[in-house]
């Protein structure tokens, strides 16, 4: 057995955010040191705008290189991207839009939206972006971002892979779609469970009192470790760090860290 993922829970969201920001420069410096650029995935939700909170607002000493940001999607709604359903524009309106000139701007790699009647091929095609930037297939068995950013749902699911679905068994693809989401939109795209928890680093982002009991689920029970948030646990192990409010954490044995990382 590895070591278990880590646990930081905060007051509030200042807290949070200020940590946070430690946390994604630090990921951020490192990869700019290993080869140049920082890839990242980003999954929707509420986690671009606490994230944005972090990078945008929070001010320290730590400087974000935007400049050499790689920026992905964790999974996508088969919608155009000016559609309120789409991630991208999510990030787009949250963060990309407000980055300052001086820290300059990432490179962006949203879904193609001639596919947006062809969820399979719109799979293939991410798929393929990313192969074009992380190498050719048949040399990496698994793209590696340096940092994955996810949410966690009251269900237990993260980018759009949901509890049950056939689509945690596999194990080859990097992208897969999606015809039946339990949310809506129903068609979408995702990162697969292999990809999902390959990360160098992958960090979760749960906050407020309606996220407690899946949080208790996923820590403390055997069942909750099948959640696809769980698994991602059990897979990356301490590679993992959850950003969590104490609200979210009420009534978790799991032992977690309060305060500062």
């Amino acid at each position: 057995m590895g070591k278990p993922p880590n646990l930081y829970a905060f007051e509030g969201a200042d807290d949070l955010a200020s940590n946070l920001r430690a946390y994604v420069i630090d990921a951020q410096n490192s990869a700019v040191d290993r080869h140049g650029v920082f890839r990242v995935a980003v999954s929707g939700g509420s986690l671009p705008k606490i994230l944005a909170k972090a990078l945008l607002e929070v001010k320290d000493d730590r400087k974000v290189n935007f400049d050499k940001w790689e920026v992905f999607f964790a999974d996508e709604r088969a919608v155009p991207l000016d559609h309120e359903d789409s991630n991208y524009r999510l990030v787009k309106e949250e963060i990309l839009d407000k980055i300052p000139a001086e820290l300059g701007k990432p490179t962006v790699y949203p879904i193609d939206v001639k596919y947006l009647d062809d969820i399979q091929e719109m799979a293939d095609q991410y798929e393929q972006t990313l192969v074009g930037v992380f190498a050719a297939r048949d040399s990496v068995k698994l793209p590696m971002f340096d940092l994955l950013l996810l949410g966690c749902g009251p269900d237990g699911h993260t980018c759009s892979l949901f509890p049950g679905s056939p689509l945690l068994r596999e194990t080859d693809a990097w992208v897969l779609p999606i015809s039946d989401s339990p949310k809506p939109p129903p068609k979408r795209i995702t990162l697969s469970l292999p990809v999902a928890s390959h990360g160098i680093k992958i960090a979760f982002v749960a906050t407020g009192a309606g996220k407690k009991d899946v949080m208790k689920q996923i820590f403390d029970t055997e069942e909750g470790r099948q959640l696809p948030c769980g698994l991602i646990n059990t897979y990356a192990q301490d590679r993992v760090s959850w950003f969590v409010d104490f609200p979210a954490i009420e009534g978790v044995s799991f032992p977690s860290r309060r305060g500062s990382l």
